[in-house]
């Protein structure tokens, strides 16, 4: 997984547990097992588009994402 991506998930994570719901909860919110969302909070594996899309729904959130050209090195 990416950096960017386990930012991500850290922050998809982060907003589960201010919401006060356990891995559990969020699990059967996206109709996955525990374990799968802790495997996916603990940055195993690949992760797709569609599971974070999923997450974030769980919480009520949407998943908005973005291009950003990056800028070559002068050296």
């Amino acid at each position: 997984m990416t950096a960017d991506l386990g930012d991500l998930v850290d922050l998809l994570a982060e907003r589960r547990r201010r919401q006060g719901l356990s891995q559990t909860e969020i699990a059967a919110r996206m109709r996955t097992s525990q374990s799968a969302v802790a495997r996916l909070e603990s940055g195993g594996g690949d992760v797709r588009l569609s599971t974070l899309q999923r997450y974030a729904a769980a919480l009520g959130h949407t998943l908005q994402l973005g291009v950003t050209a990056v800028e070559a090195d002068d050296a």
